[in-house]
């Protein structure tokens, strides 16, 4: 699966040969749209900018923005550690402004990637027409697409672009009309989007990638445009769930490690990650993992132990049967003989606020992982500097820890849409209203997903209330939590040491250095 990556970077110097150029001047290299690209390898080839570009932020700045605005993350500083300006302070507490740093890279990122996009649409348009060139244009405009949906996911009026080298200024455009333009690129790009899963289409949009996007923008519509669209919801689903080429998995835990990748039968769409990429950084594990875990785990690096989850959070993990329930590190660590892992400290090293007169006693301390976040010292957002704030917080491993990278960079392969969603979401929108379809009720289809996740009894009854518990358990750190907050009105909710409720922060503010350089840019209210 590793490959993949590499065959999209080989073509970034191809990019830059016609990017740094007048496309009026002759070309006079041979890579001219008379002879390249042709065949459907030299599309993807072609293609590759678009995908590298996808890659960079998504599990950096994007998760950020998608997991520390909600309940299921926090990332606080421990002594000074990782306060970085506030910046993780204002997603937890929801007071971020224009000028955060997340905010402003996620917004690049994003329209980079729609601007490498178009010069690649624009590029590949030259070439002579075949079935091929028909597909490679069908997924860069579902790339497009889908960074259209992010952004109106997070900004909700966003201007749109899609002509290379247009210098006319974009406005911003209306939500629910970008989510018509989204609508419109999608359903024209499907009927020439492969069929083929696996290996073939593996890190690019294939038919049911788009119906998964468009599975997505139905179940929230009401958010996105006042008018909710629970059949067509569950119309998109069905397209997926009726071409029989998707399954559930067996070995949940599975689905997340280093070795992860097209075998994998619930990937619909998946962001591949090489920890020697020169591009696109995953690094989950150094955000979540304790400090003292480094030789548990075997890994090259010390992790920065910086991200947590919060109880209210944890407390949906609450069946012993569930096998979900491994992602997470608590309570008291052993290694994997049986020893427990042991921290040689002091007692104030343990308890800095211990003030005894054997302050400096040696203390040899059995590493537990709490589940309380106790912040110290509000005005830094800081839980303290000895190793009780150390290991406050349960810790998320879903996407298990890398050993094999010789850096803090990961393997893992990042789902974006997973079979497991797309039951969950019919489910929901035939709890809301929708009309059921192919037998399938919202209990037999959130049943099925449960009879591969617990050995605990079938469900006899759901609501929506229980539905949301499940996509907590199922989608942790997958990016989607904060868009199912939204949906389920639970956004504005106080957890830790939120008490914000302002509906205004469902959107985040336009940044200003994109303010600064498009003056037609109008910014959100309440910022």
């Amino acid at each position: 699966m590793k490959n993949i990556i590499k065959l999209l970077i080989f073509i970034a110097s191809i990019a830059g040969l016609t990017a740094c150029h007048d496309l009026d001047v002759p070309v006079t290299t041979a890579l001219t749209p008379e002879i390249f690209p042709q065949t459907a390898t030299q599309f993807i080839q072609a293609a590759g900018p678009t995908y590298n570009s996808f890659r960079q932020n998504f599990s950096t700045d994007y998760w950020f923005l998608q997991s520390l605005s909600t309940d299921e993350a926090i990332l606080p500083a421990r002594g000074g550690n990782w306060y970085d300006g506030g910046r993780y302070e204002q997603h937890h507490k929801h007071t971020w402004n224009p000028d955060n740093a997340h905010v402003q890279s996620a917004w690049g990122w994003l329209t980079s990637t729609i601007s490498t996009s178009n010069q690649n649409i624009f590029l590949i348009s030259k070439a002579p027409e075949s079935p091929a060139k028909a597909t490679s244009l069908a997924e860069l405009r579902s790339m497009r697409a889908l960074c259209y949906f992010m952004m109106m996911d997070m900004w909700g009026n966003v201007p749109i672009s899609t002509q290379f080298g247009d210098t006319t200024t974009a406005q911003t455009t209306a939500r629910a009309d970008v989510f018509k333009f989204i609508e419109k690129e999608l359903q024209e790009s499907i009927p020439n989007l492969s069929s083929a899963v696996g290996q073939e289409t593996y890190g690019r949009p294939n038919k049911f990638t788009a119906y998964a996007i468009l599975a997505k923008m139905y179940l929230n519509a009401e958010v996105y445009t006042g008018t909710p669209r629970w059949n067509d919801a569950i119309t998109a689903c069905d397209q997926i769930i009726n071409s029989g080429k998707y399954s559930l998995e067996s070995d949940f835990r599975k689905m997340f490690f280093i070795n992860n990748g097209p075998q994998i039968k619930e990937f619909i769409f998946a962001i591949p990650y090489d920890a020697s990429a020169p591009n696109g950084y995953m690094f989950y594990a150094r955000y979540s993992l304790p400090r003292s875990l480094r030789a548990k785990y075997s890994l090259p690096f010390t992790p920065s132990a910086a991200t947590s989850t919060l109880p209210r959070y944890y407390a949906y993990f609450n069946d012993p049967k569930d096998v979900r329930n491994q992602q997470w590190i608590t309570g008291k660590q052993y290694d994997y003989k049986g020893n427990p892992v042991i921290v040689n400290t002091t007692k104030k090293g343990y308890d800095e606020d211990y003030t005894g007169a054997d302050a400096g006693d040696a203390l040899a301390y059995h590493v537990e992982i709490t589940p309380d976040i106790i912040i110290k010292k509000p005005t830094s957002f800081d839980l303290g500097n000895d190793e009780k704030a150390w290991n406050m917080g349960y810790r998320n491993n879903k996407f298990y820890c890398d050993s094999t990278s010789a850096t803090r960079n990961q393997n893992n392969d990042v789902p974006l849409f997973r079979y497991a969603d797309v039951l969950l979401m019919k489910a929901e929108a035939i709890l809301r209203g929708g009309t059921a379809t192919g037998g399938q009720t919202a209990l037999s289809l959130v049943n099925e997903l449960r009879a591969k996740r617990t050995t605990s009894p079938a469900w006899t009854s759901v609501n929506l209330e229980q539905l949301y518990g499940e996509r907590v358990r199922e989608l942790s750190w997958e990016t989607w939590h904060r868009n199912d907050m939204i949906r389920f009105g639970k956004f504005e909710e106080s957890w830790g040491a939120k008490t914000d409720n302002n509906p205004q922060r469902r959107l985040l503010p336009i940044p200003t250095n994109a303010m600064q350089l498009n003056k037609m840019l109008k910014q959100n209210p309440g910022y």
